[in-house]
């Protein structure tokens, strides 16, 4: 039946089934011409994925991009019983179910879900989607690529003279069809990016266009494929989860007690952790007496073994019990009376990493030197693009994440190693690692009314550049 006559679900399957099928039988093999493409596809989804996960694909074919995730569970789902049969014999450590996309029911979540080049090949993009919505976790991530259509005229060509499989109608979507389609399906689109520009196995060269000049401009309109992370769209909950109110301290003995004042108490229970940091000062003497003047709190002091602020910011959540892990600067130039809209933000699935923001509203005059201001304005801009998700201020004290993905964080921190000594940036990289939605939250920033700023403008400036290369190369050009 040609594909101008088909006007059912059930004939539009039968024909891609038996198209696939021949597909399986008669190429064992990538073409030419897509043996790079897949390649760089298998190396795109290993980065971000994490082998923690349990992993569906959707229209898995032999399974090698599956497999190449890596999961510590994986599923993968295709309607054509040649290309599992080839899967199953190719990675038997991985379950392979036949089932079509559009009515699939399985009994288990994921934690993440790809559909790898699928939904330009469906009869109905959107009730592929919400079929899929009932696999999903709260925090599932759901991966897609499909074809740009710039190429349409060159890969029916390809196809045509057999150098790459002969592709029966698409459906030719731009980022914005598929983003619209997503969000019609109970969908939130995290980020987008374009990917692959040189599809032929040229060593170096496929690294520069593919790793490099595949994102910036004027060559990321030419890209192969159109790449898009999303979540699902938060529910309204009534959780009440527990909350960890973290202090680095070092040299703050006078606004430890305005910090029991004006802390508010949120969610079923609120803790506040201390961690001293060899101060100079009697900040720890000061913190001792003011947990006994504060029954009323549930408080607890640490002296951190190492220096610097990340190391007694992971002290802090190690010792946390709480579900919500919040920092707060002791100097308190953050209004501690602002943590609960972090904690709304949060709770309400508005954001899975909520990020201060200090440059928005007008400062109080001595609250950041000029150049300073200027810096942090630079960077912001620096970060948002290298990280696909708006970050209008990377070294703003407080910033708010639940502990399970912290403690992802922490487990996949080695990709970048032991980098950041504020960590601040440790954790927006790992959130951007992990897929988090990150989410930019104004404040008001204040003056000290105690001590003096323990950042060091050009030293700690020339960390901020390193910091923008390893987000380069371990982040965007990857």
């Amino acid at each position: 039946m040609t594909p101008s006559r088909i006007s059912t679900l059930a004939e539009y399957n039968a024909q891609r089934q038996s198209h696939w099928d021949e597909i399986a039988r008669t190429l064992p093999a990538e073409s030419f011409f897509s043996r790079e493409y897949h390649h760089r596809l298998r190396e795109l989804y290993q980065l971000l994925t994490s082998p923690d996960l349990s992993v569906l694909e959707i229209g898995c074919g032999r399974g090698d991009l599956l497999a190449a995730a890596a999961p510590l569970h994986g599923v993968g789902v295709d309607f054509s019983a040649e290309m599992l049969a080839a899967a199953r014999k190719n990675y038997p450590a991985l379950t392979f179910i036949q089932a079509e996309a559009h009515t699939l029911e399985l009994d288990r979540k994921f934690d993440m879900i790809i559909l790898s080049d699928l939904v330009n090949d469906v009869w109905n993009v959107q009730d592929v989607l919400q079929q899929i919505k009932p696999l999903c976790k709260p925090d599932t991530r759901l991966i897609l690529n499909t074809y740009s259509r710039v190429y349409q005229p060159a890969l029916e060509l390809a196809g045509a003279l057999g150098l790459a499989k002969r592709l029966l109608p698409q459906n030719w979507l731009t980022p914005e069809d598929t983003e619209n389609l997503l969000n019609l399906a109970g969908f939130e689109v995290i980020r987008r990016q374009k990917e692959i520009l040189f599809t032929l196995p040229i060593p170096l060269v496929r690294d520069l266009f593919n790793k490099i000049l595949v994102k910036v401009w004027p060559f990321s309109p030419f890209a192969w494929t159109n790449l898009i992370i999303a979540r699902p769209q938060p529910a309204e909950t009534t959780e009440k989860p527990r909350v960890s109110v973290v202090i680095p301290a070092r040299n703050e003995a006078g606004n430890i007690e305005a910090a029991f004042r004006r802390i508010p108490k949120m969610g079923s229970h609120t803790e506040i952790i201390f961690v001293e940091g060899h101060s100079k000062d009697e900040t720890l003497a000061t913190i001792e007496q003011a947990i006994q003047n504060h029954p009323e709190w549930d408080a607890k002091l640490f002296s951190q073994p190492g220096k610097g602020k990340a190391d007694a910011m992971r002290v802090g959540f190690e010792k946390a019990s709480g579900e919500i892990l919040m920092i707060l600067d002791a100097d308190l130039t953050v209004r501690p009376e602002d943590l609960p809209r972090f904690y709304e933000a949060l709770v309400s699935g508005k954001g899975e990493f909520i990020n201060g923001v200090r440059l928005v509203y007008p400062m109080q005059e001595q609250a950041m030197r000029f150049l300073n201001l200027l810096g942090n304005k630079f960077f912001s801009l620096t970060f948002s693009w290298l990280l696909g998700q708006s970050i209008k201020d990377t070294l703003c004290g407080t910033k708010v994440l639940r502990k399970c993905h912290y403690e992802r964080i922490v487990a996949n921190r080695a990709y970048f190693g032991e980098f950041d000594p504020f960590g601040d940036y440790d954790l927006i990289f790992g959130a951007a690692k992990q897929n988090l939605k990150i989410v930019d939250l104004p404040i008001r920033y204040q003056d000290r009314t105690y001590g003096s700023t323990n950042i060091d403008r050009w030293r700690h400036g020339i960390l901020l550049f390193r910091m923008v290369a390893i987000a380069a190369f371990r982040l965007k050009f990857i």
